[in-house]
């Protein structure tokens, strides 16, 4: 019998939605017309622009853009987002609350403290405590094996200014990180550390290095917290590098969330590489090393380092190429026996089902096999209200703009998983 097309899997609705979804995007005339819609809304103070208070905005948004990328507005939403997705074949998700900052490049030089006494109450009651919150709420929301992102520019101006200036989280704030790292270790849920602009990048990093030392040591072999290193950046392999060498010396395991990179219209030209080519490579290259547990092109080792840290793996992306490359390396350990690195393969929610689906049938139909890659597909989706998302609306939108040829792709693939359900439904498929 016939293997059946990955998208068969979707329901109707989604396939549908996708396709009026990826329609708009690979438009040359609707996509800069809808991009410029999401930049007003996302960025207006008038509440008339605001879904959340905009009942009839709220409805067109909630049941087009917010539904294509988003998991829900409530916990009742958000399980049965989740479930719906594992009942397909997922074998977890990565969630995140939606709450989150995106700076222009001058922003980043005028960010302050919020100071002492009353502003500093007012940065936290205003700021730390709902993100806080949303972020609690996001692990209660998740199942043990799943993942949770955090974005620490959700937590306000306090944590941009300290992230920009390379410094330790504010006393409220290192308490709120903490209680959200301690739930999610109890109850074995795994926490992305997402990357952010370059402006705070640095902050990150060493935030991520500091919760790994605290968590990633305790059971062998696995990791809690993972840091998220972006390809197109060109110092990205030595950052890692330095990364793999802490975690080797301290005997800690890396966790390691791969992307290409999601600030393209925000971080400086010249930190990201010259070409879309030279991303690739970079990509290919590193999940190659992560995945083979050995440094090579361009992952190189440090001076003096030789032996390669365990590493959790979280390869994300919406590159076939590159997922097929990964499986063949996979595939060819398991029939040599070799011993593999955790890792598993993420996607977001409303892109890239093409590539999710032929993962999830691939898990099952190889799932009874020991010499093949047995893909463990996770899909990444953020909850939140629909005026929460607007921000992050706008920069799935930026990077559909990026990568208009692979926007066409998933268009076609819905457009003929569509016409194949019509010949079927009238007896016409072959």
């Amino acid at each position: 019998m016939p293997k059946p097309p990955p998208l068969s899997i979707l329901p109707l609705s989604s396939v549908l939605r996708s396709l009026m979804v990826t329609s708009i995007s690979s438009s040359p005339f609707l996509f800069p017309i809808s991009l410029a819609i999401t930049a007003k809304l996302a960025h207006s103070t008038n509440p008339v622009l605001n879904p959340d208070s905009n009942p009839i905005l709220r409805f067109v948004l909630k049941h087009t853009f917010y539904r294509q990328f988003c998991a829900g507005e409530n916990p009742k939403e958000v399980r049965q987002t989740i479930d719906g997705l594992k009942n397909l074949g997922f074998k977890g998700v990565i969630l995140g609350y939606a709450r989150e900052v995106v700076m222009e490049e001058s922003a980043a030089d005028e960010l302050k403290s919020c100071g002492k006494d009353e502003l500093a109450e007012a940065c936290i009651r205003k700021e730390i405590i709902p993100w806080a919150k949303g972020s609690l709420e996001t692990v209660k929301l998740a199942s043990p094996g799943d993942f949770v992102a955090l974005k620490f520019t959700g937590a306000g101006s306090q944590a941009l200014y300290d992230l920009k200036q390379q410094a330790p989280s504010s006393p409220a704030l290192k308490e709120a990180i903490d209680s959200i790292c301690d739930l999610a270790s109890a109850r074995g849920i795994r926490l992305l550390f997402d990357a952010e602009q370059q402006a705070i990048q640095a902050g990150i990093d060493s935030w991520t290095l500091d919760y790994m030392r605290k968590y990633n040591g305790k059971t062998p072999g696995k990791a809690v917290v993972y840091g998220t290193y972006q390809a197109y950046l060109k110092a990205t392999p030595s950052i890692l590098a330095s990364h793999l060498a802490v975690a080797r010396k301290e005997n800690l395991t890396l966790g390691v969330k791969l992307v290409r990179g999601a600030y393209l219209g925000s971080d400086p030209r010249h930190l990201i590489h010259d070409t879309k080519a030279d991303t690739d490579n970079a990509y290919n290259g590193i999940a190659a090393a992560l995945a083979k547990r050995a440094y090579g092109p361009p992952l190189q080792a440090e001076k003096g380092e030789t032996t390669f840290p365990p590493v959790n793996v979280v390869l994300a992306g919406h590159n076939h190429t590159s997922v097929r490359k990964i499986q063949d390396l996979r595939t060819t350990q398991a029939q040599r026996g070799e011993e593999q690195t955790d890792l598993v393969y993420a996607q977001l929610q409303g892109m890239a089902d093409e590539i999710s689906c032929e993962l999830v049938q691939a898990g099952k139909i190889d799932s009874a096999k020991s010499n093949v890659d047995i893909p463990k597909a996770y899909k990444y989706l953020v909850w939140g209200t629909s005026g929460e998302c607007l921000k992050y609306l706008l920069r799935r939108a930026n990077e559909n703009k990026e990568a208009a040829q692979r926007t066409m792709e998933g268009r076609d693939a819905m457009a003929r998983e569509l016409v194949r359900r019509v010949k079927a439904r009238f007896g016409l498929s072959s």
